[in-house]
């Protein structure tokens, strides 16, 4: 027991040693870091002074310069300086102070001592530069709760703002008015047809190589498509040498003719050949026992020369020949109007009829199938306006006006000029291009070419000087170039603007010697046709709701009364004698 018990206070004792050891030992190192932050301490109030020192030898040095560069010239004044302590020494009085002997006297220049003067330094701070924040910094801040919340909330606010817009988008798409399909066109629908129907006159060369070279000035019209002819071998009235295939040597070779095709075609102008058997004789047909063997003839013809690469055939006294052997007359359209060969586009049948009733050309477009009809509707005798629009009215009604054309002149009749007067060509040009359907031209209308003695008159190119014309094409000159110039204007407006080209017809206004009708289409400009044949001004009063008060003129005939870019008054618009004006103005929903 008692050897026990000595064990066990040997073990305390060695505890109770280990445990003063380890006092000892963190003692040490509390004593040790005390000693060392004491240093620490001791070395920063060393630099600290140095740095104080340093910076009080600088002023020093920098008042000695700022003293050494004053006057030094002022010996007195130097004297009488105090260094910084002994200003500070100095009693804070308003006066000298009096001596025992009398005390010494202000000096001369009031150089009293001042009051209160105390001078302080301010050390410079040094030049901060912002560096912003560190890579690791940023990334700290960036994942703090605020900031993730921040950035959510914008992306928000993002989506919600791009889904917002694409929503106003689709509202506003949805709201606005829809377009109008464009309707089905052909390319004889998209402009003026311009007819030649004599080569011989219509150029110097007299040939198919003269209308050739002709081709770029046709191009300048506007034009979509030329009527040729007819060119082919075709003796008068007599069927039994009738050579559709043949050229009349008179009008050149099938070279010139393959020539003008590939000149036509480059400027996007199609070539429509002129097929009419007896063109030179007294009826389009010989006589009606002929007519089977002629149509007969006809269609291997029409295979030659489509092959050949026209766009399309006209054929007069379509009537006849459709009544008279409707079989044939039905392989010939056939031939015609459906596609054949590689070419894509199609190809366009025109007949050409001298009825004028509009019942009847109506009735003939029906029966034959044309894809045009030529007739002499518009060439009604004594009729005035009002008939005239009552036709044009019952046709645009009764039929598409992709099938209808107007014309006015043409191999039979004449030129344009001479049917209607020289004077009135301008007004018939704007009527003619501002129908609805497909406007056709004799060759020369485009200046107002006269007939004279014959129907096919010397076509006018290239005048040089007035010099080289007589007394009478002097004074016309300036009338073709006007006519020139509103054709060329014309054309243009009727190729390009859909209004013109399919839109709505509406007619406004008719009377025996004026008319006005609107031409509309969808959300497009509207044009506004109007017309005065009488020999004194006419004041149309024109009220329709589709009407605004004001009109944009666009052309007139006499710039002088309505000039082009001024407005007219709808309600009161006045045109002179003869005189026609087209105008425009937007769409308003």
């Amino acid at each position: 027991m008692s050897q026990d018990t000595n064990v066990d206070l040997k073990d305390v004792e060695v505890k109770d040693q280990k445990d003063a050891e380890q006092k000892d030992a963190e003692q040490k190192d509390a004593e040790q870091k005390d000693a060392e932050q004491k240093d620490a301490e001791q070395k920063d109030a060393e630099q600290k002074d140095t740095d104080v020192k340093d910076a009080e030898q600088k002023d020093a040095e920098q008042k000695d310069t700022d003293v050494k560069d004053t006057d030094g010239n002022d010996a007195d004044g130097n004297d009488a300086d105090l260094d910084q302590e002994e200003q500070e020494k100095q009693p804070m009085t308003g006066g000298g102070e009096a001596g025992c002997g009398g005390g010494h006297a202000a000096s001369p220049g009031g150089g009293a001592e001042k009051n209160g003067s105390v001078n302080l330094k301010i050390p410079e701070e040094a030049e901060m530069k912002f560096t912003g924040l560190s890579k690791e910094e940023l990334l700290r801040v960036a994942g703090t709760p605020g900031w993730v919340r921040t950035r959510w909330a914008l992306l928000g606010l993002f989506w919600l703002g791009w889904l917002g817009m694409l929503a106003g988008a689709v509202i506003i798409i949805l709201q606005a008015p829809r377009c109008k399909d464009l309707p089905p066109t052909n390319w004889w629908n998209q402009g003026a047809l311009y007819q030649i129907g004599n080569v011989q006159v219509f150029t110097k060369e007299q040939n198919l190589k003269g209308l050739e070279q002709k081709i770029d000035s046709l191009a300048q019209l506007k034009v979509k498509g030329l009527v040729v002819g007819p060119i082919h071998v075709a003796p008068a009235d007599d069927p039994t040498k009738l050579g559709f295939a043949d050229i009349s040597p008179e009008a050149g070779n099938l070279k010139q003719f393959q020539g003008l095709i590939e000149a036509a075609h480059k400027k996007s102008i199609s070539v429509v050949l002129d097929l009419t058997p007896n063109y030179q004789g007294t009826g389009p047909w010989f006589s009606n026992v002929s007519v089977t063997n002629v149509a007969e003839r006809l269609k291997s013809a029409l295979v030659f020369w489509l092959k050949e690469g026209v766009d399309g055939v006209q054929l007069s006294g379509v009537e006849r020949v459709a009544s008279m052997v409707p079989s044939l007359w039905a392989d010939i359209r056939a031939i015609v109007q459906n596609r054949t060969g590689e070419s894509a586009d199609k190809r366009v049948l025109i007949g050409v009829t001298e009825r004028t009733s509009a019942d009847e050309v109506s009735s003939l477009l029906s029966s034959t199938g044309v894809d045009l009809l030529i007739s002499g509707v518009l060439r009604t005798g004594n009729a005035d306006a009002t008939e005239r629009a009552q036709s044009i009215q019952h046709l645009y009604s009764s039929h598409n006006q992709t099938s209808l054309a107007w014309s006015l002149g043409g191999r039979a009749e004449g030129h344009l000029a001479s049917l209607v007067g020289p004077e009135l060509v301008k007004l018939h040009q704007l009527f003619l291009l501002t129908l609805p359907g497909t406007p056709v031209f004799n060759y020369g209308d485009e200046i107002g070419l006269m007939d004279g003695d014959t129907k096919f008159p010397k076509m006018l190119w290239d005048v040089k000087s007035e010099e080289e014309l007589n007394e009478t094409l002097k004074e016309n000159l300036d009338q073709r170039l006007s006519c020139l110039s509103l054709f060329a204007s014309l054309s243009g407006l009727r190729v390009k603007e859909r209004s013109l080209l399919f839109g709505d017809f509406l007619l406004l206004s008719n009377s025996s010697s004026s008319l006005a009708f609107l031409r509309v289409w969808d959300q497009s400009d509207r044009y506004l046709a109007a017309f005065n044949w009488a020999g004194e001004t006419a004041t149309l009063e024109l009220s329709h709701p589709a009407l605004p008060r004001q009109a944009a003129v666009v052309l007139s005939t006499d710039s002088s009364s309505l000039a082009p870019g001024s407005t007219a008054d709808l309600a009161t618009l006045q045109l002179g004698p003869g005189q026609a004006a087209l105008l425009k103005f937007p769409y308003t929903p």
